[in-house]
């Protein structure tokens, strides 16, 4: 994978790739009906959100009856790791990513329930 920062740093940029990156990274997979509820945005814009960082090659996906989960790419260099760990560690405690993890962490209907919410 040969990732450059002119790629990289345009597809962060935007607020909902960031937060949706910051929620994989802190949960490792989400679906998503997920992402959709914890950043509370429309579906399609939240897909099309992702469907930019996936052409990027930042996530990777895959498929599970009728929901699509998302993960940070695991073949990411060492660097764009480090920059989305420290990204991450920076913004602890801070809006909206904070209101993201309580919104996700209190959402009912969880994929691995019998409905997605």
């Amino acid at each position: 994978m040969n990732i450059s920062p002119l790629t990289l740093y345009p597809a962060i940029a935007h607020e909902i790739r960031l937060r949706c990156l910051l929620l994989l990274l802190e949960h490792g997979e989400l679906c998503v009906c997920e992402l959709t509820h914890a950043i509370g945005a429309a579906q399609p814009t939240i897909s099309r959100h992702l469907a930019h960082l996936r052409e990027v090659e930042l996530v990777s996906d895959r498929r599970e009856g009728l929901w699509i989960h998302y993960r940070i790419n695991n073949e990411l260099p060492a660097w764009v790791t480090n920059v989305l760990r420290e990204t991450a560690d920076g913004v602890k405690g801070v809006a909206p990513f904070t209101e993201d993890l309580a919104a996700l962490e209190s959402m009912p209907n969880r994929p691995g329930a019998p409905r997605c919410a």
